[in-house]
This record gives C-alpha cells, sequence and structure tokens, in this order.
C-alpha cells in the first residue's frame, strides 16, 4: 500500500486531483447534522414487542460496521502518513465519518437501553491483510451500496411517513452523502493505480467481488425480513433495487459487472435463498454434530453451485474511464 501511493516511486499520481479531493473531506458538509432531539427516545419508548428487538439488532450491526470502516481509514491513513500526506489524511477524514455515525448508532442504541462497548472493539481488533486492490474492490462496492441503501430508505419512508418508527432515519439523506464521498474516493484510488482496472484479471476479480457483496447483502437480508417488514418495505424489491442501483455506478469505474438485470440472476439468487434456509434449518435441529454436517454437504454444494453459475452468466462490459481526463463527481 506504502509503495503505491509513493510519490517518489510512482510519478504518474494526480495529486491536485487528490488535494482537490481532501478539500471536500475538509469542508464537512455533516458536521452539525448528527445532533439528536427529545423524539429518539419517544420513538424507542413506544417501539414494543419483536420489533422492538429487531430495531436492536439493526443498529447494533449498523454500529458495529461503522466502527469497522472507522479502524480500517484510521490504520490505512496511519501507514500512509509519511508515503502520502494527503491521501493519508483524507482516510483519517473519513474515519472521522466512520467514528461520527458509529457514535450516531450507539447512542441510538441507548434509547433502548442498550450500548455497545467500541473501547473494547478496539483492543480487541486482529488485521487480516489483503492485497490493496482487494480492499478498494471490496470497500468502493461497500461504501455505494451503503449510499444506495440509505437513500432508498430515507425517500421510502419520505413517501410514506406512516412508516416512520424512528427518527434516525431522517439523517439518511445527509448521512449517505458520506458513503457516496468515500466510494468517490476510492474510485479517484483505482483510477490512479489503472493496473487495477484494465485487463482481464481484473475484470474476473471485479465480477467476482460484486458477487460476493450482492449475495451476501440478498442472503442476510432475507434472514431479516421483519425489519425491511417494519418499515414498509419489500425485503427482495428493497435488495434488487439497492443491487441495480450500485452496479449501474459501479460500471463506471470497474471493468466488468454481473449482468443483474437479466432476471436469471435474481431467480438464482432466490434459489440461494432458499438453499441457504435449509441450512440455516439443519443447524436448529437436535442432530449430534455428524449428522448435522452429512446433512449440510449436498446443500453448501448447491449453494456453491449456483454461485458459481451465477458468476458464469455472460458479464456486461463496463469501466469506460478515461484514465487522462476522468474526474471524479461528488454528489451532494
Amino acid at each position: 500500500m506504502e509503495q503505491l501511493f509513493n510519490t517518489e516511486i510512482n510519478k504518474k499520481l494526480n495529486q491536485e486531483e487528490f488535494e482537490a479531493l481532501l478539500q471536500e473531506f475538509k469542508t464537512d458538509y455533516n458536521q452539525t447534522h448528527f445532533v439528536r432531539n427529545k423524539e429518539f427516545k419517544e420513538a424507542a419508548d413506544k417501539l414494543q414487542g419483536p420489533l422492538r428487538q429487531i430495531f436492536v439488532e439493526f443498529l447494533e450491526r449498523s454500529c458495529t460496521a461503522e466502527f469497522s470502516g472507522f479502524l480500517l481509514y484510521k490504520e490505512l491513513g496511519r501507514r500512509l502518513k509519511k508515503t502520502n500526506p494527503v491521501v493519508a489524511e483524507i482516510f483519517s477524514l473519513m474515519s472521522r465519518d466512520e467514528a461520527r455515525h458509529a457514535g450516531f448508532l450507539n447512542k441510538g442504541l441507548s434509547d433502548f437501553n442498550y450500548a455497545l462497548d467500541l473501547g473494547f472493539l478496539t483492543k480487541a481488533r486482529k488485521y487480516t491483510f489483503f492485497k490493496p486492490k482487494f480492499i478498494f474492490y471490496a470497500t468502493y462496492l461497500s461504501e455505494k451500496i451503503g449510499y444506495w441503501r440509505y437513500i432508498t430508505i430515507y425517500r421510502h419512508l419520505k413517501a410514506n411517513p406512516e412508516y416512520q418508527c424512528y427518527p434516525i432515519f431522517k439523517y439518511f439523506e445527509n448521512w449517505c452523502q458520506d458513503e457516496n464521498r468515500h466510494g468517490d474516493f476510492f474510485s479517484a484510488l483505482m483510477k490512479a493505480q489503472p493496473q487495477f482496472l484494465n485487463d482481464w484479471k481484473a475484470k474476473l476479480w471485479a465480477r467476482f467481488f460484486c458477487l460476493s457483496v450482492y449475495v451476501t447483502m440478498y442472503l442476510n437480508d432475507c434472514q431479516r425480513t421483519a425489519f425491511y417488514e417494519g418499515i414498509g418495505l419489500n425485503t427482495k424489491e428493497f435488495d434488487m433495487h439497492v443491487i441495480i442501483e450500485t452496479n449501474r455506478t459501479t460500471a463506471r469505474i470497474f471493468p466488468a459487472v454481473l449482468d443483474v438485470e437479466n432476471p436469471e440472476f435474481k431467480r438464482r439468487l432466490d434459489k440461494m435463498v432458499e438453499i441457504n434456509e435449509k441450512l440455516l434449518a439443519v443447524g436448529e435441529t437436535d442432530d449430534i454434530p455428524l449428522v448435522k454436517n452429512l446433512k449440510r454437504i449436498p446443500l453448501v454444494a448447491a449453494l456453491a453451485s449456483e454461485i458459481l453459475a451465477t458468476y458464469l452468466m455472460p458479464p456486461i462490459e463496463s469501466g469506460s474511464v478515461d484514465f487522462a481526463e476522468f474526474e471524479p463527481k461528488l454528489v451532494y
């Protein structure tokens, strides 16, 4: 990572572009956005029964994810501080955003008489090191899919206020722009390293990460349909909208993406959900571990087969990026 952004080694780095992005992050558009009011506690007290526990789980998952982003960006900023102070500072400012999100979510948990020990997560962290391009692919997708999830929920609840059962969603319009800016920065990082985007291996990896992110979200969300139904959304329709929009955005930078608008893609996702539900059911039986594992074997094989078949679907050639002239566009 340090060598990629060392201005002495990589003379082609467009430092002016990174300095312009740095000024965007320094502006800190959401500095005063995350201010709570009495609506939070009042709304939490009204949520009772299964829906209350569902919201607690949503806040816990979201807080952990945002705090993980904080730790990642903080570490990357630390590592690049000497070799490229501009890029390092951008990572540090992104970690600021993620920490702000995590803190806001953790305060939301306090409305339900819960709290996460984020200090413990910091001390207990263990780093697994991946190649930079893998970090770029995965994190870009994570930020962009986060943008589309947040803005879709915000627009839905604005149009259907009767489902606005907790005020945190009112903050999603500005919140999602942090995710979008982060994704735009990773787009600029990949543009600065065109070897990550311009060969056949890059196309294979791009499709792999798209598939991994989309399938993971779809399977996880289909296990938590009660949350989405609680805010008036159809889980599968919501996920497909998010996947399609994320894929269209990703096609601007990735050299190849999945053909997610092909009906066969959703059919295979739904088949994966069926298999995954059977796997979960096996885990809930009273069988001994050996029997459970034997029952899982054909199901795991079937799931792997569906995933592979989806990956091998004809992709969409994309990434129409002119590396000499492209300027990342920030959306506010």
